[in-house]
């Protein structure tokens, strides 16, 4: 099934009557986010049935917890900020 260029450009001039052009990059964002979820758990589904991996070797002990660090958005003003231990098992 081929679609044509034309039948492309009558699709987006429809959308943009029908949502707004202001209101677009959030409905794409929303589709966008929805898709990954969609594999996501499409991914999870097909991995569900099979054994777990085997633990990962824990690090190096350096005398102390390691810290992690998070970095900062692309364009923030903010520099990376360590991870407390809150925050690290929340996202998970």
């Amino acid at each position: 099934m081929r679609i044509s260029m034309t039948a492309i450009v009558v699709v987006v001039i429809f959308a943009i009557v029908l949502f707004g052009a202001k209101r677009l990059p959030g409905v794409a964002r929303s589709l966008g986010q929805s898709l990954r979820i969609l594999k996501s758990e499409a991914k999870a589904m097909r991995t569900d049935g099979e054994p777990a991996a085997p633990p990962a070797a824990p690090e190096a002990v350096s005398g102390g917890p390691s810290e992690k660090t998070v970095q900062s958005a692309p364009g923030a003003s903010s520099t990376a900020r360590p991870v407390t231990e809150a925050e690290g098992e929340g996202r998970r």
